[in-house]
């Protein structure tokens, strides 16, 4: 059974800066393509960032040059390091797998005080 388990949010004063952790298990983490999605109150959940099993990127045009994607195939640990942090990236941000299914993990709150 695939599990994804988020760590790392918190509240940060804007300028700040955090790195969110996600932990998975009961896949083949190494051949998978992971995401971040995130979403903030009354708002649809939409797409961060994703690294391919490659180590491709790509982001979300609001978060460019301010968040990066990294994974640790050995931990079998995707990461998403937060800098310049702005009151508009509060939200629910969430750790994504497609397999042979959509997984999603518990969620973490970001929250980024003015």
């Amino acid at each position: 059974q695939v599990q994804l388990v988020e760590s790392g949010g918190g509240l940060v004063q804007a300028g700040g800066s955090l790195r969110l952790s996600c932990a998975a298990s009961g896949m083949l983490f190494s051949l998978n393509t992971m995401r971040w999605y995130r979403q903030a109150p009354g708002k649809q959940r939409d797409l961060v960032a994703a690294i391919s099993s490659g180590g491709s990127t790509n982001y979300a045009d609001s978060v460019k040059g301010r968040f990066t994607i990294s994974r640790d195939n050995a931990k079998n640990t995707v990461y998403l390091q937060m800098n310049s942090l702005k009151t508009e990236d509060t939200a629910v941000y969430y750790c994504n797998a497609l397999t042979n299914s959509n997984y999603w993990g518990q969620g973490t709150q970001v929250t980024v005080s003015s």
